[in-house]
């Protein structure tokens, strides 16, 4: 039922059609340390109007944003982005949770786009982009400092 340019929900509920869901993305690799860049891309992409999922195995909040420990804990069934913040051996862990939740993009960064990751990535099908995900959103990380 159409009510004032929104749908009645079956609840009674109004919503508006207008309005999209924020993108998600988790951040794999965030940091407490406003000065790396698992840090910056916390702020940058919520920043942008992103919903911002935080993964660190030791945080429990970075940036107001609760952490979760692994990407199979963010709270969403398909995420539009994750960005890796992470070294070769920790990557290579990470990219089988990656594996198992759907999700659209998964970004390597400088510094996480180590061949043995990204070919590891590739044998597991994930739609990888290699490249800086900060700027990729129109925002100069080092603007972050």
């Amino acid at each position: 039922m159409k009510r004032n340019g929104a749908f009645q929900e079956a609840s009674g509920e109004a919503r508006d059609l207008n309005v999209m869901p924020k993108p998600t993305i988790a951040i794999i690799g965030a940091s407490a340390d406003r000065g790396k860049f698992g840090n910056r891309a916390v702020r940058a992409y919520a920043s942008q109007g992103y919903t911002v999922y935080p993964v660190h195995p030791r945080e429990n909040v970075i940036e107001s944003h609760p952490v979760y420990r692994s990407v199979l804990d963010v709270p969403v069934t398909e995420l539009d982005r994750v960005s890796i913040y992470l070294p070769k051996e920790a990557a290579l862990k990470a990219l089988e949770d990656i594996a198992r939740k759907p999700v659209k993009e998964v970004w390597f960064n400088p510094g996480a786009d180590d061949p043995a990751v990204v070919a590891k990535a590739r044998e597991l099908g994930l739609p990888i982009v290699i490249g800086c995900s900060i700027v990729a959103i129109g925002v100069n990380p080092h603007a972050l400092e």
